[in-house]
């Protein structure tokens, strides 16, 4: 199992009551997530657990394919962690100072925390979860990011549960059969090549211009993929009126998009789904203090479905 931890938390800070007391940190996005973690790992049962990272929310690669990748999300007004104006993520302050205790808790439990300088937590996802169908081990990743669709393949056993809609006991667990019946793709790569075309304005990501999600289905199952379809265009034989037209005067965005749209699967990071789930509390001290300190009265039922005591 492998969690887009900060799509989770931000879904257990909006979405969970803050009842800190004055003068105490925040704590609804760490409660919420241990929360969700504790029924995850009830529910599947998972034979790994990793908490992936995003060491780098807007990676430098990205944007200077797409200028516009994710611009509207940057923070003009401060600093976090060091990053400079700018170029920070707008995070709530509220939520900002919960994220170093989720980092510890996840430290002291034991369970592993991945991320890589540059990358994106869908770019470790992707790279672990490549790693895995080469080893024949199944996948769920848990997100609320349809971007991780692409990452679905039924024959490698990968699966996402999509807790955007429904949570975490009533998102959608996605498989070709959901990519099918819901955007008319028929895999994951599809479902990468519909949003080559279609865009995403949620990061930026224009598209094709006139050319929206129904037009780029058609376009997938007439060539087959974008690749196909550039060729086509290349040739000199691009679709008919004025889509072919678009296609043409997009230049090379599609060439340019693809690195953004398309999740890494071979970047160089250390650790891997193998080690299973933590056997034991890996420094019982600091997860005493943390969960005294900021009353995580969550913890324990989390370690009970991990099968380990504090």
């Amino acid at each position: 199992m492998l969690l887009d931890t900060a799509s989770l938390y931000f879904r257990a800070f909006y979405g969970v009551p803050d009842r800190s007391g004055p003068g105490e940190t925040p704590r609804n996005a760490v409660t919420g997530l241990v929360d969700m973690m504790t029924t995850l790992v009830r529910t599947h049962r998972p034979s790994g657990l990793v908490a992936c990272w995003d060491d780098d929310w807007r990676p430098a690669f990205r944007v200077e394919a797409i200028p516009s990748y994710k611009a509207h999300r940057v923070d003009e007004g401060s600093v976090h962690e060091g990053v400079p104006t700018g170029v920070a993520e707008e995070v709530p302050e509220t939520l900002a100072v919960q994220v170093p205790v989720i980092v510890d808790l996840l430290a002291a439990i034991g369970i592993p925390r991945i991320g890589y300088p540059g990358y994106e937590a869908d770019d470790v996802i992707g790279t672990l979860t490549t790693r895995a169908s080469e080893a024949g081990r199944p996948v769920l990743v848990v997100t609320g990011d349809r971007d991780l669709f692409q990452l679905v393949d039924d024959d490698a056993g990968v699966r996402v549960l999509y807790t955007a809609r429904g949570g975490i006991r009533g998102g959608d667990v996605v498989d070709e059969a959901f990519l099918q019946e819901h955007y008319g793709v028929p895999h994951g790569a599809a479902y990468a090549d519909l949003a080559l075309l279609r865009g995403d304005p949620s990061d930026g990501l224009p598209g094709v211009k006139g050319i929206g999600e129904k037009t780029a289905v058609r376009l997938l199952a007439e060539y087959g993929s974008v690749a196909a379809l550039q060729e086509a265009v290349a040739a000199g034989d691009p679709p008919k009126g004025a889509v072919g037209r678009r296609l043409v005067d997009s230049g090379d965005y599609l060439d340019r998009a693809r690195p953004v749209v398309l999740v890494a699967r071979d970047i160089p990071v250390e650790g891997s789904i193998d080690g299973g789930v933590p056997e034991r509390v890996a420094d019982p001290a600091a997860l005493a203090h943390l969960v005294e300190t900021h009353r995580l009265t969550g913890v324990p039922r989390l370690l009970d479905a991990l099968g380990i005591r504090l």
